[in-house]
């Protein structure tokens, strides 16, 4: 007892790829380049970094490989034993000036409210406290209610539930273009979140 070492927490992590309006997608280049990213600067102890996956920016063209990612992490969970496991989903807000920690996503036909299980799709991860951690390192970050209506609230509303099934976490964040924020910017944005999850959650 007391030898078991500092608990992980393994963080697995997508983003999207062009799509219309959005020639460079921001969330592409971070995700692409995080892993390697984190290493160089220096990994928060107990952070493992599970997958890093580019997905269409397309209902059904996501779909598949979001399920993919969510299934394998499981799997993982259940060959390791470990029972932290977060899922961090980076979209692009086009007109966004700041970081945005996404409360929910939204079944358009049905979820103005909880449904009559008492189910809405939110994330358990205590997002006030993410973003106040993140605001104190001295990022530009706000909460959301709104993860939109596009492919990113699909993802996210999907990840959400299948989360809830297997015991897991999942978020989502809106990171604005590299025009508005730089792209280091929001490299170490992203380590940040990863640094706060691991001490936070």
């Amino acid at each position: 007892m007391g030898s078991e070492g500092p608990a992980t927490i393994t963080i697995h992590v997508t983003g999207f790829k062009k799509f219309h309006g959005v020639s460079e997608n921001p969330t592409e280049t971070i995700v692409s380049n995080l892993t390697d990213y984190v290493k160089k600067n220096g990994s928060p102890k107990g952070l493992v970094i599970g997958s890093c996956s580019i997905l269409e920016t397309a209902g059904q063209g996501a779909l598949l490989p979001l399920y993919q990612t969510l299934r394998s992490a499981i799997s993982e969970k259940d060959s390791t034993n470990s029972s932290r496991i977060i899922w961090v989903h980076f979209g692009v807000n086009s007109g966004a000036s700041k970081f945005a920690i996404e409360h929910q996503a939204v079944n358009e036909a049905t979820f103005r409210c909880p449904d009559e299980m008492g189910w809405k799709p939110q994330t358990s991860l205590p997002v006030e406290e993410i973003t106040k951690a993140l605001a104190k390192k001295g990022y530009e970050v706000m909460t959301s209610d709104d993860a939109g209506r596009f492919v990113c609230n699909y993802v996210y509303y999907h990840s959400l539930r299948f989360a809830e099934q297997n015991g897991i976490k999942s978020l989502f964040v809106h990171v604005p273009l590299f025009l508005t924020i730089d792209e280091d910017t929001q490299m170490k944005f992203a380590a940040s979140l990863l640094e706060v999850l691991t001490s936070l959650c």
